[in-house]
């Protein structure tokens, strides 16, 4: 059977690839991805596919990675492919992003196909795993103490938007296919060098094993991977009840409760994968000395955090867990925003949040509602400006219903704001008096009352 039919056979199997769709491939110019590229390009017809092609040029091997792109662009114009590249310099992006090389590669090649994915309307992303890359990545994993989950390997779909069409093949029969078709595909000659844990494995460890052991050593572990493929989607299936009972999804954030602690250790540790998982994006990265740190934060006290991969942190907050993503400094700064009473605009853009303000003169027609985001006060009260910022130290405030002030402090711990939420959540302070600490308390100040002319509506909206 010639390698068109076969891969064909593959896509069909798994289900990856339906008529009308279009397809970003991720090609760097070496014999897996040319290959890929290729056999699509072959099927293209038969499959009813568009193909797109995405090249990042990563700036470490200086004129020979230049080749690499000529190469790809010039093998896309030779077949009307549509081609896409990007040039970045990947030493310095790993050093912004406090990540070995090889991950800020990979970060920043997934980013770019995500790029080209929206920019042209695609619905998949095509990269060139193969049996090898599975055997390699298996090893590595072990290597680092994974779980059962972790020796599934890489997926042949994920997230119904990647996927591996040529996983099954190993690498040789690829370069058999780029010499039987003269493609002529790019060699990276670092791929050769051992500075790699991956390039070990790839150049010592499994041809040691071929010799020594088992010459089907990579198609045995192939079939180890998918064997536990089925049996880890069982357990995935039992984790997922445990999951909804014990967590609760929100827009940035899982929150796990505290009564997980009575579960068995091993649901403990897969709840916690999953929901890290989710905020991620990704499980990679997470291995599991980092969910033992999580799971130790059941048992410290409140406002303990761990850092986690992926940009990811995760909290007690009054002995539930947060997992959560952590906020860039530039997102997390809000200037003060001064407005006159008087000249009050319709709306107004705080950090995270849309602020809207709105005078309303008919006051007996109001419906009042129990929304913790949308408040009513009394607008002939105020004198001068509104403001909204956030917290500053000593801040107090007359909560509605009291008469002594109490501090801003005292009311986030009261309604179990963990801290590093106490500085992002935005104060609406009239004049000299905090008249709003928003979603918390309204001031005792500002209420309305039946002889209340005008009121002042604000309505705080999370910005998509």
């Amino acid at each position: 059977m010639n390698m068109e039919k076969r891969v064909l056979e593959y896509i069909l199997e798994n289900k990856l690839l339906q008529e009308k769709e279009k397809v970003v491939v991720g090609v760097s110019g070496g014999p897996d991805s040319i290959c890929l590229l290729e056999v699509l390009y072959r099927l293209q017809k038969q499959l009813e596919i568009e193909l797109v092609v995405a090249h990042i040029n990563h700036m470490l091997r200086g004129e020979e990675a230049n080749k690499d792109e000529k190469y790809v662009n010039d093998f896309c114009v030779e077949r009307g492919i549509e081609v896409y590249s990007k040039r970045i310099n990947i030493n310095e992006f790993a050093k912004k992003q406090r990540m070995s090389t090889e991950t800020a590669g990979r970060e920043a090649r997934y980013q770019f196909f995500r790029e080209v994915m929206k920019k042209t309307n695609s619905n998949k992303i095509a990269t060139a795993h193969n049996a090898n890359d599975q055997v390699e990545t298996i090893f590595m994993r072990i290597m680092r103490g994974t779980g059962l989950e972790g020796l599934t390997g890489i997926p042949v779909k994920r997230e119904s938007i990647y996927i591996r069409p040529i996983l099954f093949l190993q690498r040789e029969e690829i370069e058999w296919y780029c010499e039987k078709n003269n493609l002529n595909p790019r060699i990276d000659k670092s791929n050769m060098e051992r500075d790699y844990s991956r390039n070990k494995i790839r150049l010592d460890i499994i041809p040691y094993m071929k010799e020594n052991f088992n010459p089907d050593v990579v198609t045995v572990i192939n079939r180890m991977a998918d064997t536990l493929k089925e049996d880890n989607e069982l357990i995935e299936s039992v984790i997922d009840e445990y999951f909804f009972k014990y967590c609760k999804v929100e827009k940035d954030y899982i929150v796990i409760r505290s009564d997980i602690a009575v579960c068995k250790s091993v649901i403990i540790n897969r709840v916690i994968r999953k929901a890290t998982s989710i905020i991620s994006g990704s499980g990679y990265n997470i291995e599991a000395k980092h969910i033992v740190s999580v799971k130790k934060l059941l048992k410290l006290g409140t406002n303990k955090r761990v850092d986690l991969p992926n940009s990811l942190y995760a909290e007690n907050v009054y002995g539930d867990i947060y997992v959560r993503k952590v906020e860039s400094e530039e997102g997390k700064y809000c200037e003060e925003v001064v407005i006159n009473k008087d000249h009050i605009e319709s709306e107004f853009s705080f950090g995270e949040y849309s602020i809207k303000f709105e005078v309303l003169e008919n006051v007996k027609n109001i419906k009042f509602t129990d929304n913790s985001f949308i408040k009513y006060f009394n607008y002939d009260k105020i004198n001068g400006n509104i403001i909204i910022r956030t917290r500053k130290n000593g801040d107090k405030m007359i909560p509605l219903g009291m008469n002594g002030r109490k501090k801003i402090k005292d009311i986030f711990i009261d309604s179990k704001v963990s801290v590093s939420q106490r500085d992002i959540v935005p104060i609406i302070q009239f004049d000299d008096e905090v008249a709003w600490l928003v979603g918390l308390k309204v001031s005792n100040e500002y209420k309305v009352t039946k002889d209340t002319k005008k009121l002042l509506k604000i309505t705080v909206m999370e910005r998509n």
